[in-house]
């Protein structure tokens, strides 16, 4: 089964051979993985996009088009960027925070049925103290200064447009560097980043 190509092997999944199925996803697993290295998601692990990948690769799998002039491997790689830089771009979307972080204090914070709310649960152990409110602003406002000392220009402008949802590539265009000048900066701001102490 191995020697059989892409379009054979849709066709048998199609079919309901999960044996092919399997061998297909085996075949881009590393293609999803090279992809998922191009980007980087703030407060998310490299797996995360890895996944959004293997979901972009099992939409190529169901929406390929064997008639259409691209082959398989093509669509494949335009539908797992597709899905990754989507994720990327609602993830950095200010406006969507409220609703990705949404919990109901009505809730129950334990998963088995209880009848004490994520509320109650919140006023017991003194969450909303305003105490922690300023010192998670004074942290806050110290890293941007620390950055500010010492990101480079470059790191700067790279961090900047990464947080507007620029990709890597689209940043290399803009500022007319190379990728891998954009990805060693952003690795730079990364090492940066987990040094700071707050």
């Amino acid at each position: 089964m191995q020697t059989l190509t892409d379009e054979q092997l849709l066709a048998r999944i199609r079919e309901g051979d999960g044996e092919a199925e399997r061998l297909l996803y085996e075949r881009y697993k590393q293609l999803v993985r090279s992809r998922a290295h191009s980007y980087f998601l703030i407060g998310a692990d490299h797996e995360d996009l890895v996944q959004e990948g293997m979901l972009g690769l099992y939409k190529a799998v169901c929406e390929y088009d064997g008639n259409k002039a691209a082959s398989f491997k093509s669509f494949a790689e335009l539908c797992v960027t597709r899905q990754i830089l989507s994720a990327i771009k609602n993830a950095t979307r200010k406006k969507h925070t409220p609703l990705n972080h949404y919990v109901s204090l009505n809730s129950s914070p334990i998963e088995a049925e209880s009848e004490l709310t994520l509320l109650d649960t919140m006023r017991s152990l003194g969450v909303a103290d305003p105490e922690d409110v300023v010192i998670g602003r004074e942290n806050f406002d110290r890293m941007v200064l620390y950055l500010e000392k010492t990101l480079s220009p470059m790191e700067r402008r790279v961090l900047s447009l990464y947080l507007d949802g620029f990709s890597y590539p689209q940043i290399a265009a803009r500022i007319e560097k190379p990728l891998k000048s954009i990805d060693n900066a952003m690795q730079r701001v990364k090492h940066k980043l987990e040094n700071f102490k707050s």
